[in-house]
């Protein structure tokens, strides 16, 4: 998949850097890729948010986090929600990806392994706990849509994993 970079300017960076997800707070919207740009025109900061998923209920919360952010540093902003290109989880950075895993969520893996992950054809999934591969799918729904269920068979330990998406 060819990325779009994102267009944002360096002193916003900053700000952006403050913003969570509400679903994974130790990522921000810049490690997860979200924000497609963030330029200020006439005093006013202009967001595009693409959503990780169709529907996906954090964005609401994102848009309303990002003005409250901005707000606080006392510029106004406007988020425009963007579904062009679509997100895709090759667009969470690597630095995301280490957190995401510190956190107990095992990171994305290539589309074709996710695949056999999900359909039960290979142990490739690495459990965020011992780090064994001998784990299982229990659900193909997680937590949240973008997540699916496993348990590691050694230590027991459940955990989620966030689904490619490309």
């Amino acid at each position: 998949m060819t990325e779009v970079a994102p267009h944002i300017e360096p002193h916003l960076l900053d700000i952006l850097e403050t913003v969570s997800d509400p679903e994974i707070p130790v990522l921000t919207v810049l490690d997860l890729g979200v924000i497609r740009e963030a330029v200020e025109v006439d005093g006013v900061v202009r967001i595009k948010l693409t959503p990780t998923y169709s529907g996906c209920p954090a964005m609401d919360v994102m848009s309303d986090d990002l003005k409250t952010a901005f707000e606080k540093a006392g510029k106004k902003a406007i988020v425009k929600l963007v579904l062009a290109p679509a997100w895709s989880s090759d667009w969470i950075s690597e630095a995301g990806k280490k957190k995401m895993e510190a956190y107990g969520i095992a990171a994305p893996l290539d589309a074709t392994a996710d695949k056999e992950a999900l359909l039960g054809e290979a142990k490739v999934v690495a459990c965020t706990n011992c780090g064994s591969k001998n784990t299982r799918l229990v659900s193909q729904f997680g937590s949240t849509a973008c997540k699916a269920l496993f348990q590691c068979n050694d230590c027991q330990e459940p955990f989620d994993y966030f689904k490619c998406l490309t």
